[in-house]
């Protein structure tokens, strides 16, 4: 996860698009013309050879004077195509985001601004391209001018040779063929000076991704049957991209079936400690046992395909709502989804569309609304009847009255299942066996909900203050 925090998705769809395109050029056009080239070159100066040995000499003289400027403007091309491959980057990344955000954007009134950013940006990319095609454009001449300089050597001393009767005037007629015959080869070894260079850079960024080491590694392959134990052991977390610490010697345990409760204000670490536990990151000290099992240990896609997850992201996918909900098992059938939609308490809502559950998603998960497709994301977890489920804060955007038909119905779905839910709400978990309370990433309150109460600190000064909101919200 932290290779997907430090690099935006523009510039990763660029790598996988434009930067793999060019190096298709390269082992395709470009590994074709070099041949055809080489081979060219060969036989026409073997050819020439056998004319006139001198007159061969003197008419491919400037060619040494073509390979010194053409290892001069290889740099100068491969610099300046790293640069507009980066720029294009840029430019799809920033493209990517406001196309994802354009609700924002319209909500906010700001399309004439991204507009002249966009334009901004098109125009560093347009300068930064033209700086390469004023490199190719003297380049070009210049290949064409030796090779002109080669004709005019071989009417000039072919002429002396004639007059001396070393040669006929047919074979001037014959050099000078023979130099035009070179002239493609040339021209094109400019064109595949450049399709290389490019390639170079682009194969260079490719590199930088193909080569990164992934964070999470495991080695077991064996078979597990999670039990749902988990304990926390003196574990801390620091994020290696901002060296935020979010979680501080943290250590509890659940037992298997238990329900846990994390609650805590925002950036307390909540979310971090789901992260850690579907090790999506590896924490910086201490350590984290699944059934007595160091975590790092087992098979992670074993270990996940039994965990059931709601982010507090949702993320749906551009596809029908039966396969979004069925998106987490390999195989499954229509009353399992429809079971799994009334457990989440959205079936009603689905049926009301008028394809039901074939009902295509837009991107995102934009045609529904958000209480709906943290519901839909709710029955994705429950659909693989996982020994653990984690619930990230899911029910945010859901109404109070359809928060307590989702628990009711999570009620049966989390029997014999160890259950961790994080949540704002004291509502929402004071039915759990265990309560912790974090602040900055420290468990500052641990215990049900009558000893937390009874404790008379942080958890009941939340409690009364919920409360008191939702008079106040009664009320009016």
């Amino acid at each position: 996860m932290s290779f997907f925090r430090r690099n935006n998705t523009g510039d990763l769809m660029n790598r996988v698009t434009e930067d793999v395109s060019r190096v298709r050029m390269y082992v395709g056009p470009a590994i074709m013309y070099t041949i055809n080239t080489v081979v060219l070159f060969i036989l026409v100066i073997v050819a020439m050879v056998n004319v006139n040995l001198k007159l061969a000499f003197y008419s491919i003289l400037p060619l040494p004077v073509l390979a010194i400027t053409i290892y001069y403007v290889h740099n100068i091309i491969n610099y300046r195509s790293e640069r507009i491959q980066e720029q294009l980057s840029k430019l799809s990344g920033f493209v990517q985001e406001n196309f994802s955000g354009i609700r924002v954007i319209k909500a906010y009134g700001r399309e004439k601004d991204i507009r002249k950013k966009f334009a901004d940006e098109s125009e560093a990319y347009k300068q930064t391209s033209l700086a390469l095609v004023q490199v190719q454009a003297l380049f070009y001449p210049a290949i064409l001018l030796l090779v002109g300089m080669s004709t005019i050597v071989t009417v000039y001393l072919g002429g002396i040779e004639v007059m001396n009767g070393s040669i006929t005037p047919g074979n001037i007629a014959e050099f000078i063929v023979y130099l035009n015959q070179l002239t493609f080869p040339v021209m094109s070894l400019g064109w595949v000076t450049s399709l290389i260079q490019r390639a170079a850079a682009s194969q260079k960024r490719i590199n930088e991704f193909m080569h990164t080491q992934p964070d999470i590694t495991w080695n077991n392959s064996d078979h597990i049957d999670v039990k749902g134990k988990i304990e926390f052991k003196n574990v801390s977390f620091t994020y290696p991209d901002t060296g935020i610490k979010a979680i501080d010697n943290i250590s509890f345990t659940v037992q298997p079936g238990e329900f846990l409760a994390i609650i805590g204000r925002t950036g307390s670490g909540k979310s971090t400690l789901a992260n850690l536990l579907l090790r999506m990151y590896d924490t910086t000290a201490g350590e984290i046992l699944i059934d007595g099992k160091a975590l790092k240990s087992i098979n992670l896609t074993e270990y996940r395909s039994q965990v059931g997850f709601v982010p507090q992201e949702v993320f749906l996918f551009s596809d029908t709502i039966s396969n979004n909900i069925a998106f987490g098992e390999a195989e499954t059938n229509t009353t399992r989804v429809e079971q799994a939609a009334k457990d989440a308490a959205v079936y009603d809502n689905i049926i009301a569309f008028e394809n039901g559950f074939e009902t295509l998603i837009g991107e995102r998960g934009i045609t529904l609304s958000g209480g709906q497709k943290q519901r839909v994301s709710i029955a994705r977890a429950l659909i693989k009847n996982p020994k653990i489920l984690i619930f990230d804060d899911c029910l945010s955007a859901i109404d109070t009255r359809t928060e307590e038909e989702i628990l009711n119905n999570l009620g049966k779905n989390m029997q014999g299942k160890t259950t961790i839910l994080i949540a704002h709400r004291v509502s929402t978990i004071k039915n759990a066996d265990k309560i912790l309370v974090l602040e900055e990433g420290r468990v500052i309150e641990e215990g049900n909900h009558e000893d937390l109460i009874n404790a008379n600190g942080v958890y009941k000064d939340l409690y009364e203050k919920q409360l008191l909101e939702e008079e106040q919200e009664g009320i009016s």
